[in-house]
C-alpha cells in the first residue's frame, strides 16, 4: 500500500534528528563504545597534525566510517569552542530498561540515582565520576533530568558512552523497586547524623543505590524516606556544601575504596 504524504511525513518527523559529538574524547569513546550509530566524522583542515586526531581517523576508517571536512566550526555560530577541530556525527544514545541495571551479577552491583539533577553539565560530570568509580549505570527522571544530548556527553568526557541510563517515570517507585531487587539506599543528606567517613564498612557491603539530589534542594522528602543509610559529608572550611558532581566523586570513590579494603582483607591468608 502507498503511503500518503501525510503518513509519510509523521513518519518522518518520529525519526531521531542526527546529533554532533564535539571534541576528540567523546568522539573516540563513542567510537569505542559502539552503543549509538555513528554516520561520519568530521576533521577541520590541519587538525590531522596532531597525534590523537590522526588516531581517531584512523580508528573511523577502520570501522569503515567516510571522514569529511569540517568547514563549518561551532564556534562561529555562537555554540561553543570547538579547538580540537573534530566532530563525529551521530544518532542518539540508546538508553536502557530499570530491570537491566537490577540484574543480578557475580560482584556487588553499583547504581547512581540522580533526583532533580538537572543541568547537563552536573549529570555529565557525574557520569564521568560513575563510570571510573565501576557504578553500573545511572537512573534518571524522564522530567526532572536532561537528554543525554550532546553537551552532557562532552561534560562526561566520552564517559556517557559506556555508562548505562535508565529513564524512569516516577523516581520512588523506581528506588523501592530496587530495594525490592536487594539493593541499600545510601543518600547524601547535609543534615544526615552519620558522617559517610565513620559508617562501619559492612553497612556499605553488597548492592547499593547511591541518590544524590539537586543543588540547594537536595533529595526531596519521599525519596529521603526511601534511604536507608544517609550520610554526610565533612567540611571543614567555610562552605559547607560541595558542588553535586564533586560529591558524588567523594561519595561514590569513597565506597570504591571500601570495596577495596574489604577484598584485599577477604584476599589475604588467615
Amino acid at each position: 500500500m502507498k503511503q500518503s504524504s501525510r503518513t509519510r511525513r509523521a513518519t518522518e518527523s518520529k525519526s531521531p534528528a542526527p546529533e554532533t559529538l564535539h571534541g576528540v574524547h567523546c568522539c573516540v569513546e563513542a567510537l569505542r563504545a559502539k552503543r549509538r550509530p555513528i554516520l561520519g566524522l568530521l576533521v577541520k583542515p590541519g587538525a590531522e597534525r596532531r597525534d590523537e586526531v590522526r588516531d581517531l581517523i584512523a580508528e573511523a576508517q577502520a570501522q569503515g566510517l567516510s571522514v569529511r571536512p569540517l568547514t563549518t566550526d561551532p564556534v562561529d555560530r555562537g555554540e561553543f569552542t570547538n579547538p580540537q577541530g573534530v566532530a563525529l556525527e551521530v544518532g542518539p544514545l540508546p538508553e536502557v530498561e530499570l530491570e537491566q541495571l537490577a540484574a543480578p551479577s557475580a560482584g556487588p552491583r553499583r547504581l547512581v540515582i540522580l533526583d532533580g539533577v538537572e543541568d547537563p553539565q552536573n549529570v555529565g560530570a557525574l557520569a564521568r565520576v560513575a563510570e571510573g568509580a565501576g557504578a553500573r549505570g545511572m537512573v534518571l527522571s524522564k522530567r526532572r533530568a536532561p537528554p543525554l544530548s550532546p553537551a552532557l556527553a562532552r561534560a562526561s568526557a566520552g564517559a556517557i558512552e559506556w555508562l548505562p541510563v535508565a529513564r524512569v517515570t516516577n523516581l520512588t517507585r523506581a528506588i523501592k523497586y530496587l530495594k525490592s531487587q536487594g539493593f541499600w539506599v545510601v543518600g547524601a543528606d547535609l543534615a544526615a547524623r552519620d558522617s559517610l567517613y565513620e559508617i562501619p564498612d559492612h553497612v556499605f557491603q553488597g548492592d547499593l543505590a547511591v541518590v544524590l539530589g539537586a543543588e540547594g534542594k537536595g533529595l526531596r522528602p519521599d525519596i529521603q524516606k526511601l534511604v536507608d543509610h544517609p550520610v554526610r559529608i565533612e567540611m571543614q572550611g567555610r562552605i559547607q556544601s560541595l558542588n553535586v558532581s564533586a560529591a558524588g566523586a567523594v561519595l561514590l570513590f569513597e565506597l570504591l575504596r571500601r570495596a577495596g579494603l574489604n577484598a584485599d582483607a577477604g584476599d589475604s591468608p588467615s
